[in-house]
Protein backbone atom coordinates (compact mmCIF):
# COMPACT_ATOMS: atom_id res chain seq x y z
CA UNK A 1 0.00 0.00 0.00
CA UNK A 2 0.98 3.47 -0.64
CA UNK A 3 0.47 5.71 1.34
CA UNK A 4 0.78 10.19 0.84
CA UNK A 5 2.96 12.38 1.84
CA UNK A 6 1.25 14.39 5.34
CA UNK A 7 1.70 17.97 5.77
CA UNK A 8 0.62 19.93 8.91
CA UNK A 9 -0.53 23.72 9.33
CA UNK A 10 -1.56 23.81 13.36
CA UNK A 11 -1.60 26.78 15.39
CA UNK A 12 1.94 28.66 13.42
CA UNK A 13 3.12 24.74 12.61
CA UNK A 14 4.09 24.25 9.33
CA UNK A 15 5.85 20.71 9.02
CA UNK A 16 6.20 18.11 6.07
CA UNK A 17 6.87 14.59 7.02
CA UNK A 18 8.86 12.59 4.84
CA UNK A 19 7.05 9.46 2.60
CA UNK A 20 9.59 6.29 2.61
CA UNK A 21 10.83 6.08 6.54
CA UNK A 22 7.05 5.86 7.59
CA UNK A 23 5.77 3.92 4.58
CA UNK A 24 8.56 1.19 6.10
CA UNK A 25 6.85 0.97 9.18
CA UNK A 26 3.00 1.37 7.92
CA UNK A 27 3.85 -1.70 5.13
CA UNK A 28 4.99 -3.58 8.60
CA UNK A 29 1.65 -3.48 10.25
CA UNK A 30 -0.22 -4.32 6.37
CA UNK A 31 2.35 -7.49 6.46
CA UNK A 32 1.33 -8.91 9.77
CA UNK A 33 -2.34 -8.30 9.03
CA UNK A 34 -2.76 -12.34 9.45
CA UNK A 35 -1.29 -12.79 12.67
CA UNK A 36 -3.21 -9.38 14.47
CA UNK A 37 -6.43 -10.52 12.82
CA UNK A 38 -5.33 -13.87 14.98
CA UNK A 39 -4.64 -12.34 17.86
CA UNK A 40 -7.67 -10.20 17.53
CA UNK A 41 -10.74 -13.16 16.60
CA UNK A 42 -8.53 -15.43 19.73
CA UNK A 43 -9.77 -12.24 22.43
CA UNK A 44 -13.01 -11.89 20.84
CA UNK A 45 -13.94 -16.04 21.70
CA UNK A 46 -12.48 -15.12 25.02
CA UNK A 47 -15.03 -12.78 25.45
CA UNK A 48 -14.05 -12.00 28.94
CA UNK A 49 -15.91 -9.66 30.80
CA UNK A 50 -14.37 -6.10 32.84
CA UNK A 51 -11.66 -7.14 35.48
CA UNK A 52 -11.64 -10.85 34.18
CA UNK A 53 -9.87 -10.76 31.42
CA UNK A 54 -6.95 -13.42 32.35
CA UNK A 55 -6.64 -15.16 28.98
CA UNK A 56 -7.45 -11.65 26.65
CA UNK A 57 -4.52 -9.71 28.77
CA UNK A 58 -2.24 -13.05 28.70
CA UNK A 59 -2.15 -12.93 25.07
CA UNK A 60 -1.67 -9.27 24.56
CA UNK A 61 1.31 -9.18 27.36
CA UNK A 62 2.82 -12.27 25.12
CA UNK A 63 2.72 -10.66 21.91
CA UNK A 64 4.27 -7.32 23.28
CA UNK A 65 6.57 -9.48 25.32
CA UNK A 66 7.56 -11.64 22.24
CA UNK A 67 8.31 -7.90 20.58
CA UNK A 68 10.89 -6.91 23.13
CA UNK A 69 9.03 -4.96 25.34
CA UNK A 70 9.22 -4.80 29.37
CA UNK A 71 6.46 -6.42 30.82
CA UNK A 72 4.78 -4.76 34.49
CA UNK A 73 1.76 -6.81 35.11
CA UNK A 74 -1.26 -6.18 37.99
CA UNK A 75 -0.58 -2.75 37.97
CA UNK A 76 -2.77 -0.31 40.13
CA UNK A 77 -3.64 -3.38 42.41
CA UNK A 78 -5.71 -4.71 39.12
CA UNK A 79 -4.61 -8.42 38.56
CA UNK A 80 -5.38 -7.75 34.55
CA UNK A 81 -3.75 -4.44 34.30
CA UNK A 82 -0.33 -4.16 32.60
CA UNK A 83 2.13 -2.05 30.87
CA UNK A 84 4.60 -2.99 28.34
CA UNK A 85 7.86 -0.51 27.89
CA UNK A 86 10.19 -0.21 24.86
CA UNK A 87 12.99 2.58 24.90
CA UNK A 88 14.46 5.23 27.18
CA UNK A 89 13.99 9.02 27.40
CA UNK A 90 11.57 11.26 26.08
CA UNK A 91 9.06 11.87 24.12
CA UNK A 92 7.06 9.39 25.99
CA UNK A 93 4.02 8.17 24.39
CA UNK A 94 1.29 5.91 25.33
CA UNK A 95 -0.93 3.29 23.73
CA UNK A 96 -4.23 2.67 25.32
CA UNK A 97 -5.58 -1.25 24.77
CA UNK A 98 -9.11 -2.08 25.67
CA UNK A 99 -10.15 -5.98 26.30
CA UNK A 100 -12.76 -6.24 27.97
CA UNK A 101 -16.68 -7.56 26.63
CA UNK A 102 -20.15 -7.06 27.84
CA UNK A 103 -22.38 -9.73 29.40
CA UNK A 104 -25.15 -10.54 27.80
CA UNK A 105 -24.03 -10.10 23.95
CA UNK A 106 -23.21 -13.71 22.75
CA UNK A 107 -23.45 -13.85 19.49
CA UNK A 108 -21.97 -15.86 15.90
CA UNK A 109 -20.48 -14.22 13.60
CA UNK A 110 -23.20 -14.22 11.23
CA UNK A 111 -25.82 -11.63 9.81
CA UNK A 112 -28.82 -12.46 11.88
CA UNK A 113 -29.23 -13.45 15.93
CA UNK A 114 -27.95 -16.23 17.32
CA UNK A 115 -25.94 -16.89 20.71
CA UNK A 116 -22.50 -18.02 20.23
CA UNK A 117 -23.24 -20.23 23.61
CA UNK A 118 -21.24 -17.59 25.92
CA UNK A 119 -22.44 -15.41 28.78
CA UNK A 120 -20.85 -12.21 26.64
CA UNK A 121 -19.61 -10.82 23.37
CA UNK A 122 -17.74 -7.92 22.04
CA UNK A 123 -20.27 -5.48 21.38
CA UNK A 124 -17.98 -2.49 22.00
CA UNK A 125 -14.69 -4.36 19.55
CA UNK A 126 -12.60 -3.82 22.49
CA UNK A 127 -10.72 -7.23 21.22
CA UNK A 128 -9.48 -5.16 18.25
CA UNK A 129 -9.08 -2.20 20.19
CA UNK A 130 -6.34 -4.06 22.53
CA UNK A 131 -4.59 -5.75 19.41
CA UNK A 132 -4.68 -2.77 17.32
CA UNK A 133 -2.82 -0.89 20.20
CA UNK A 134 -0.53 -3.35 20.14
CA UNK A 135 0.18 -3.58 16.63
CA UNK A 136 0.86 0.07 16.30
CA UNK A 137 2.93 0.12 19.53
CA UNK A 138 5.18 -2.46 17.99
CA UNK A 139 5.53 -0.22 15.16
CA UNK A 140 6.11 2.76 16.99
CA UNK A 141 9.12 0.39 18.98
CA UNK A 142 10.15 -0.46 15.24
CA UNK A 143 10.61 3.02 14.73
CA UNK A 144 12.49 4.08 17.39
CA UNK A 145 14.91 1.64 16.56
CA UNK A 146 15.40 1.50 13.01
CA UNK A 147 15.58 5.32 13.34
CA UNK A 148 17.79 5.83 16.50
CA UNK A 149 15.83 7.91 17.84
CA UNK A 150 15.66 8.52 21.44
CA UNK A 151 12.13 8.21 22.81
CA UNK A 152 9.74 5.39 25.04
CA UNK A 153 6.74 3.68 23.86
CA UNK A 154 4.11 2.62 26.18
CA UNK A 155 1.20 0.36 25.68
CA UNK A 156 -1.13 0.62 28.64
CA UNK A 157 -2.95 -2.57 29.00
CA UNK A 158 -6.24 -1.40 30.53
CA UNK A 159 -9.32 -3.77 31.48
CA UNK A 160 -12.83 -3.10 32.29
CA UNK A 161 -13.32 -0.05 30.57
CA UNK A 162 -17.45 -0.95 30.34
CA UNK A 163 -18.36 0.42 33.54
CA UNK A 164 -15.31 -1.23 35.72
CA UNK A 165 -13.58 2.09 35.38
CA UNK A 166 -10.04 0.83 34.61
CA UNK A 167 -7.98 3.20 33.29
CA UNK A 168 -9.64 5.55 36.50
CA UNK A 169 -7.44 3.49 38.68
CA UNK A 170 -4.31 3.56 36.28
CA UNK A 171 -4.82 7.29 36.10
CA UNK A 172 -5.44 7.56 40.36
CA UNK A 173 -1.71 5.39 40.44
CA UNK A 174 0.13 7.80 38.67
CA UNK A 175 0.85 5.49 35.42
CA UNK A 176 1.02 8.64 33.22
CA UNK A 177 2.71 11.24 35.35
CA UNK A 178 5.46 10.85 33.22
CA UNK A 179 3.49 10.64 29.54
CA UNK A 180 3.63 13.28 27.01
CA UNK A 181 1.30 12.19 24.82
CA UNK A 182 -1.47 9.42 24.76
CA UNK A 183 -3.35 7.70 21.39
CA UNK A 184 -6.09 5.60 21.38
CA UNK A 185 -9.29 4.56 19.14
CA UNK A 186 -12.53 2.94 18.98
CA UNK A 187 -14.39 0.66 17.26
CA UNK A 188 -17.21 2.42 14.96
CA UNK A 189 -19.22 2.17 12.26
CA UNK A 190 -17.25 5.03 9.73
CA UNK A 191 -13.65 6.39 9.82
CA UNK A 192 -13.63 9.47 11.70
CA UNK A 193 -11.40 11.54 13.95
CA UNK A 194 -13.46 14.38 15.11
CA UNK A 195 -13.56 15.65 18.53
CA UNK A 196 -15.80 13.69 20.03
CA UNK A 197 -17.38 14.31 23.44
CA UNK A 198 -17.96 12.07 26.51
CA UNK A 199 -20.12 12.04 29.44
CA UNK A 200 -19.05 12.16 32.74
CA UNK A 201 -20.65 8.68 34.55
CA UNK A 202 -20.68 8.16 37.83
CA UNK A 203 -22.31 4.63 38.89
CA UNK A 204 -23.09 1.81 42.14
CA UNK A 205 -25.34 -0.65 42.96
CA UNK A 206 -27.88 -0.04 45.76
CA UNK A 207 -28.68 -2.90 48.04
CA UNK A 208 -31.73 -3.21 50.25
CA UNK A 209 -32.20 -5.63 53.16
CA UNK A 210 -35.53 -6.78 54.46
CA UNK A 211 -37.73 -9.67 55.92
CA UNK A 212 -38.22 -12.64 54.42
CA UNK A 213 -42.03 -14.42 55.30
CA UNK A 214 -44.61 -15.76 53.75
CA UNK A 215 -45.82 -13.51 51.08
CA UNK A 216 -49.77 -15.25 51.37
CA UNK A 217 -50.23 -16.65 54.82
CA UNK A 218 -47.95 -13.80 56.72
CA UNK A 219 -47.47 -10.90 54.30
CA UNK A 220 -47.45 -8.70 57.55
CA UNK A 221 -44.68 -10.37 59.29
CA UNK A 222 -42.41 -9.34 55.96
CA UNK A 223 -40.64 -6.38 55.16
CA UNK A 224 -39.98 -6.39 50.79
CA UNK A 225 -36.31 -5.46 49.24
CA UNK A 226 -37.72 -5.58 46.29
CA UNK A 227 -40.73 -3.14 47.01
CA UNK A 228 -37.19 -0.57 48.20
CA UNK A 229 -35.83 -1.03 44.78
CA UNK A 230 -39.10 -0.11 43.16
CA UNK A 231 -39.93 2.47 45.16
CA UNK A 232 -36.27 3.62 44.30
CA UNK A 233 -36.98 3.61 40.96
CA UNK A 234 -40.32 5.51 40.87
CA UNK A 235 -38.48 8.10 42.62
CA UNK A 236 -35.71 8.31 40.01
CA UNK A 237 -37.92 8.30 36.92
CA UNK A 238 -40.11 11.43 38.45
CA UNK A 239 -36.33 13.17 39.10
CA UNK A 240 -35.93 12.86 35.40
CA UNK A 241 -37.96 15.84 34.72
CA UNK A 242 -36.18 18.04 36.90
CA UNK A 243 -33.14 17.41 35.82
CA UNK A 244 -30.77 19.05 32.84
CA UNK A 245 -31.83 18.01 29.37
CA UNK A 246 -28.56 16.15 28.61
CA UNK A 247 -28.31 14.55 31.82
CA UNK A 248 -28.59 10.80 31.81
CA UNK A 249 -29.98 8.09 33.74
CA UNK A 250 -30.31 4.03 33.70
CA UNK A 251 -30.73 1.60 35.62
CA UNK A 252 -31.22 -2.23 35.88
CA UNK A 253 -32.32 -4.51 38.44
CA UNK A 254 -29.98 -7.23 39.28
CA UNK A 255 -31.02 -8.99 41.93
CA UNK A 256 -34.95 -9.05 42.74
CA UNK A 257 -35.83 -12.30 44.53
CA UNK A 258 -36.23 -15.52 44.03
CA UNK A 259 -40.06 -16.76 44.24
CA UNK A 260 -43.37 -14.95 44.09
CA UNK A 261 -44.47 -16.48 47.17
CA UNK A 262 -41.55 -15.45 49.34
CA UNK A 263 -40.98 -11.37 50.17
CA UNK A 264 -37.77 -10.99 48.93
CA UNK A 265 -35.36 -10.10 52.04
CA UNK A 266 -32.93 -8.74 49.28
CA UNK A 267 -32.59 -6.79 46.07
CA UNK A 268 -30.00 -4.70 44.25
CA UNK A 269 -30.37 -2.20 41.43
CA UNK A 270 -27.19 -1.05 39.77
CA UNK A 271 -27.47 2.80 38.20
CA UNK A 272 -25.45 5.20 36.13
CA UNK A 273 -25.93 8.87 36.34
CA UNK A 274 -24.21 10.52 33.46
CA UNK A 275 -23.73 14.13 32.23
CA UNK A 276 -21.56 16.36 30.58
CA UNK A 277 -20.03 17.84 33.49
CA UNK A 278 -18.70 15.79 36.07
CA UNK A 279 -19.98 18.42 38.79
CA UNK A 280 -24.02 17.70 37.44
CA UNK A 281 -22.96 14.09 37.29
CA UNK A 282 -22.17 14.32 41.50
CA UNK A 283 -25.09 16.38 42.03
CA UNK A 284 -27.39 13.74 40.29
CA UNK A 285 -26.08 11.16 41.88
CA UNK A 286 -26.75 12.64 45.68
CA UNK A 287 -29.86 13.17 45.01
CA UNK A 288 -30.43 9.36 43.13
CA UNK A 289 -28.76 8.75 47.05
CA UNK A 290 -31.58 10.29 48.43
CA UNK A 291 -34.21 8.54 46.97
CA UNK A 292 -32.56 5.14 47.84
CA UNK A 293 -32.44 6.51 51.05
CA UNK A 294 -36.21 7.69 51.09
CA UNK A 295 -37.21 4.26 49.58
CA UNK A 296 -35.27 2.24 52.52
CA UNK A 297 -37.37 4.60 55.07
CA UNK A 298 -40.91 4.33 53.29
CA UNK A 299 -40.45 0.25 52.91
CA UNK A 300 -38.85 -0.72 55.99
CA UNK A 301 -35.63 -1.86 55.12
CA UNK A 302 -32.12 -0.59 55.44
CA UNK A 303 -29.89 0.33 52.18
CA UNK A 304 -26.03 0.54 51.78
CA UNK A 305 -24.47 1.25 47.93
CA UNK A 306 -21.12 0.27 46.65
CA UNK A 307 -19.38 2.65 43.99
CA UNK A 308 -18.73 1.05 41.12
CA UNK A 309 -17.08 3.56 39.07
CA UNK A 310 -16.94 7.02 38.27
CA UNK A 311 -15.40 8.49 34.85
CA UNK A 312 -14.18 12.37 33.97
CA UNK A 313 -15.75 14.00 30.28
CA UNK A 314 -13.16 13.95 27.69
CA UNK A 315 -10.92 17.06 27.63
CA UNK A 316 -10.22 17.37 23.93
CA UNK A 317 -6.97 18.38 22.04
CA UNK A 318 -7.75 20.13 19.12
CA UNK A 319 -3.60 20.34 18.75
CA UNK A 320 -3.77 16.39 18.38
CA UNK A 321 -6.90 15.82 17.04
CA UNK A 322 -6.49 17.97 13.62
CA UNK A 323 -3.28 16.01 13.16
CA UNK A 324 -4.95 12.57 13.88
CA UNK A 325 -7.78 13.42 11.04
CA UNK A 326 -5.57 14.22 9.04
CA UNK A 327 -3.35 11.55 9.39
CA UNK A 328 -6.40 8.88 9.15
CA UNK A 329 -7.24 10.33 5.76
CA UNK A 330 -3.74 10.00 4.58
CA UNK A 331 -4.40 6.28 5.65
CA UNK A 332 -7.95 5.83 4.23
CA UNK A 333 -10.62 3.78 4.55
CA UNK A 334 -10.95 0.14 2.93
CA UNK A 335 -13.51 -1.87 0.53
CA UNK A 336 -15.34 -4.79 1.56
CA UNK A 337 -15.00 -8.40 -1.00
CA UNK A 338 -18.07 -9.45 -2.70
CA UNK A 339 -18.56 -11.59 0.51
CA UNK A 340 -18.45 -8.88 2.75
CA UNK A 341 -20.77 -6.66 1.29
CA UNK A 342 -23.61 -9.83 1.16
CA UNK A 343 -22.71 -9.83 4.99
CA UNK A 344 -23.03 -6.38 5.29
CA UNK A 345 -26.26 -6.06 3.06
CA UNK A 346 -27.91 -8.48 5.35
CA UNK A 347 -26.42 -6.48 8.71
CA UNK A 348 -28.47 -3.46 7.39
CA UNK A 349 -31.82 -4.90 6.43
CA UNK A 350 -31.76 -5.62 10.40
CA UNK A 351 -31.09 -2.87 11.26
CA UNK A 352 -33.45 -0.80 8.57
CA UNK A 353 -31.49 1.12 6.77
CA UNK A 354 -29.56 0.60 3.26
CA UNK A 355 -26.01 -0.38 3.15
CA UNK A 356 -23.62 2.70 2.54
CA UNK A 357 -20.13 2.77 2.79
CA UNK A 358 -19.06 6.06 2.27
CA UNK A 359 -17.06 6.30 5.64
CA UNK A 360 -16.01 2.71 5.41
CA UNK A 361 -14.08 3.48 2.07
CA UNK A 362 -13.08 7.31 3.19
CA UNK A 363 -13.22 9.38 6.18
CA UNK A 364 -16.10 11.87 7.64
CA UNK A 365 -14.92 15.38 7.52
CA UNK A 366 -13.65 16.85 9.88
CA UNK A 367 -15.76 18.59 13.10
CA UNK A 368 -15.54 20.30 16.36
CA UNK A 369 -18.91 20.20 17.30
CA UNK A 370 -19.99 16.55 18.27
CA UNK A 371 -22.67 15.26 20.23
CA UNK A 372 -21.82 13.04 23.62
CA UNK A 373 -23.18 9.75 23.72
CA UNK A 374 -21.61 7.56 25.95
CA UNK A 375 -19.12 7.39 28.80
CA UNK A 376 -15.32 6.09 28.75
CA UNK A 377 -12.88 6.36 31.25
CA UNK A 378 -9.87 7.82 28.55
CA UNK A 379 -11.91 10.60 30.19
CA UNK A 380 -9.78 10.79 33.20
CA UNK A 381 -6.31 10.01 31.38
CA UNK A 382 -7.26 12.99 29.24
CA UNK A 383 -7.18 15.23 32.30
CA UNK A 384 -3.94 13.65 33.13
CA UNK A 385 -2.23 14.04 29.71
CA UNK A 386 -2.91 15.38 26.46
CA UNK A 387 -4.78 12.69 24.62
CA UNK A 388 -6.17 12.36 21.45
CA UNK A 389 -8.21 9.25 19.82
CA UNK A 390 -10.13 7.94 16.53
CA UNK A 391 -12.88 6.02 15.54
CA UNK A 392 -12.05 3.17 12.73
CA UNK A 393 -15.16 1.30 10.33
CA UNK A 394 -15.13 -2.08 12.27
CA UNK A 395 -18.95 -2.10 11.75
CA UNK A 396 -21.56 -2.56 9.20
CA UNK A 397 -22.39 1.61 8.55
CA UNK A 398 -25.48 2.20 10.88
CA UNK A 399 -24.28 -0.62 13.50
CA UNK A 400 -25.18 1.10 16.82
CA UNK A 401 -22.41 -0.33 19.71
CA UNK A 402 -23.35 -2.60 22.31
CA UNK A 403 -25.75 -4.87 19.49
CA UNK A 404 -25.58 -7.87 18.34
CA UNK A 405 -25.13 -6.81 14.90
CA UNK A 406 -21.77 -5.21 16.29
CA UNK A 407 -20.24 -8.31 17.82
CA UNK A 408 -21.12 -10.47 14.75
CA UNK A 409 -19.16 -7.83 12.52
CA UNK A 410 -16.45 -7.55 14.92
CA UNK A 411 -15.85 -11.55 14.48
CA UNK A 412 -15.15 -11.09 10.86
CA UNK A 413 -12.47 -9.65 8.28
CA UNK A 414 -14.85 -6.37 8.25
CA UNK A 415 -13.58 -5.53 11.79
CA UNK A 416 -9.90 -7.15 11.10
CA UNK A 417 -9.86 -4.84 8.05
CA UNK A 418 -11.01 -1.66 10.48
CA UNK A 419 -8.55 -2.41 12.98
CA UNK A 420 -5.19 -2.43 10.64
CA UNK A 421 -6.96 1.26 9.68
CA UNK A 422 -6.88 2.39 13.47
CA UNK A 423 -3.42 0.81 13.84
CA UNK A 424 -1.91 2.45 11.18
CA UNK A 425 -3.25 5.82 12.16
CA UNK A 426 -2.03 5.61 15.77
CA UNK A 427 1.62 4.57 14.19
CA UNK A 428 2.21 8.06 11.95
CA UNK A 429 0.59 10.01 14.38
CA UNK A 430 3.23 9.20 16.97
CA UNK A 431 6.08 9.07 14.50
CA UNK A 432 5.39 11.96 13.83
CA UNK A 433 5.29 13.38 17.26
CA UNK A 434 9.02 11.68 18.23
CA UNK A 435 9.92 13.26 15.03
CA UNK A 436 8.18 16.61 15.96
CA UNK A 437 8.53 18.47 19.40
CA UNK A 438 6.77 21.31 18.32
CA UNK A 439 3.68 19.73 18.08
CA UNK A 440 3.90 18.41 21.26
CA UNK A 441 5.04 21.61 23.23
CA UNK A 442 1.79 23.15 21.26
CA UNK A 443 -0.41 19.92 22.30
CA UNK A 444 0.82 21.08 26.08
CA UNK A 445 0.09 24.73 25.80
CA UNK A 446 -3.84 23.76 25.02
CA UNK A 447 -3.85 21.34 27.74
CA UNK A 448 -2.83 23.45 29.96
CA UNK A 449 -4.91 26.25 29.09
CA UNK A 450 -8.36 24.07 28.71
CA UNK A 451 -7.91 22.36 31.81
CA UNK A 452 -6.84 25.23 33.58
CA UNK A 453 -3.98 26.06 36.03
CA UNK A 454 -6.00 25.28 39.69
CA UNK A 455 -7.24 22.11 38.72
CA UNK A 456 -6.75 19.02 41.09
CA UNK A 457 -7.30 15.83 39.76
CA UNK A 458 -10.36 14.17 41.96
CA UNK A 459 -10.82 10.45 40.93
CA UNK A 460 -14.89 10.04 40.55
CA UNK A 461 -14.86 7.05 42.29
CA UNK A 462 -13.11 8.24 45.55
CA UNK A 463 -10.32 6.29 46.99
CA UNK A 464 -12.18 2.61 47.17
CA UNK A 465 -10.37 -0.46 45.76
CA UNK A 466 -10.43 -1.26 42.24
CA UNK A 467 -13.78 -3.16 41.85
CA UNK A 468 -12.63 -6.30 40.53
CA UNK A 469 -15.99 -8.35 41.26
CA UNK A 470 -18.74 -6.27 39.50
CA UNK A 471 -19.30 -8.30 36.80
CA UNK A 472 -20.24 -11.47 39.39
Amino acid sequence: MRYLLTSLFLFGLSITFGQSKYNRILNSIDDNKTNYSGIAQQIWSYAEMGYQETQSSALLQKTLEEAGFKITTGVADIPTAFTATYGSGGPVIAVLGEFDALPGLSQKAVPYKVSNDGKAGHACGHHLFGTASAAAAIAIKNYLVGENKPGTVRFYGCPAEEGGSGKVYMTRAGLFDDVDVALHWHADSKNSASIRPALANKSAKFRFYGVSAHAAGAPEKGRSALDAVEAMNNMVNMMREHTTESTRIHYVITQGGKAPNVVPDFAEVYYYARHSTRNEVVSVFDRIVNAAKGAALGTGTTMDYEMIGGTHELLHNETLQRLMHENLETIGGYSYTQEETAFAEKISESLGIPLDTKYTVGVESYSSGGKAGGSTDVGDVSFAVPTVGLRAATWVPGTPAHSWQAVAAGGTDIGNKGMMVAAKTIALTAMQLIDNPKIILAAKKEFLQKRGSDFKYVPMLGDRKPALNYRN
